[in-house]
């Protein structure tokens, strides 16, 4: 005898197949999703890594970071601002915690003086008491006695009415205002996170394609158009070409080039000017703060760790 038919999701089986567990895990929403990215999802090799857009006055970080000059020193003097704000308020911060002390060495200072005050009205002397008579001076300790039994009495009460009592507003902890901390002047490249300054920053000279096919300006270049190329080969620059830029002339050169004629005597190839390691900035290719690129071209995203139902 033959079985039941059994479609792709359609199936009276007991076992939990694969079709319908992916149906029900994309239905449900629980799990990763992966997606692979296309090339609209990567940022171009010479794009802005803050405006994603073609750069104009091009430059590029020790990291090997390409940034619009404009709006790298932009980004960087707006952060100065930033902590000059923060600097501020921390200044009158520290001016407040001064005074505040103040205030509380002179309170306490007044406290002082009134109870050091109080205690020499408060004083009686025995020679005065001698040439009284034994009733009379009984009269006056008792009254003494009482005196200070009600005081004693009125100091308990007071400390009473002092105790704290978590139910009532009055009596409950103070918030006090957020202590802030000294504000970090140092500016942090938006991407790397390393310290940056405008004086790291190396103009970026690239090498139009010599073709004279294409008429059209770089800027209005469609992503698969050729807009640059080799210093020094010639070789057109794409998006997955590994490149590098000579920190003092600002050259763009392909890795290749890099390793087969610079390397070989640390010398720069159009000026012949000697090179150091730290002279060599490689381009970051790919990569925005959405997207990944190159060697990661899956993104990822969490959902519910499993369903429910």
């Amino acid at each position: 005898m033959g079985g039941t038919r059994h479609g792709v999701n359609a199936t009276n089986h007991s076992v939990y197949s694969m079709a319908e567990r992916m149906k029900d895990k994309k239905q449900g929403g629980y799990g990763k999703e992966k997606v692979r990215l296309g090339k609209d999802a990567v940022k171009g090799f010479d794009c802005c890594s803050l405006t994603l857009q073609p750069t104009k006055t091009p430059c590029i970080t020790p990291q090997g970071y390409i940034f619009c000059k404009e709006a790298i020193l932009t980004f960087i003097i707006d952060k100065k601002k930033e902590f000059a704000k923060k600097l501020q308020k921390y200044e009158q911060q520290l001016e407040a915690e001064k005074q505040e002390f103040r205030d509380t060495a002179a309170q306490e200072e007044e406290d002082r003086r009134l109870r050091f005050e109080a205690s020499e009205k408060n004083i009686v002397t025995k020679r005065v008491e001698a040439f009284r008579k034994d009733a009379e001076y009984k009269s006056i300790r008792n009254t003494a006695e009482g005196t200070q039994s009600t005081m004693y009495c009125n100091k308990q009460a007071e400390r009473k009415r002092h105790l704290p009592a978590f139910w009532m507003p009055a009596m409950g902890p103070q918030a006090k205002k957020t202590k802030l901390t000294k504000p970090d002047k140092t500016v942090y490249c938006p991407i790397s996170r390393q310290p940056l300054r405008a004086k790291d920053l190396v103009d970026v000279q690239w090498t139009l394609v010599r073709d004279p096919d294409v008429t059209s300006k770089v800027i209005g270049r469609k992503r698969e158009d050729d807009r640059y190329q080799c210093a020094v080969t010639g070789d057109t620059l794409y998006d997955c070409t590994p490149a590098a830029v000579l920190r003092p002339t600002g050259h763009v050169l392909t890795q290749a080039a890099v390793e087969k004629i610079v390397r070989k005597d640390m010398r720069h190839p159009l000026t012949g000017q000697g090179l150091k390691e730290k002279d060599i900035i490689n381009i970051q290719r790919g990569a925005t703060g959405f997207a990944a690129a190159n060697d990661q071209l899956v993104a990822e995203a969490g959902g519910a760790a499993m369903s429910v139902g």
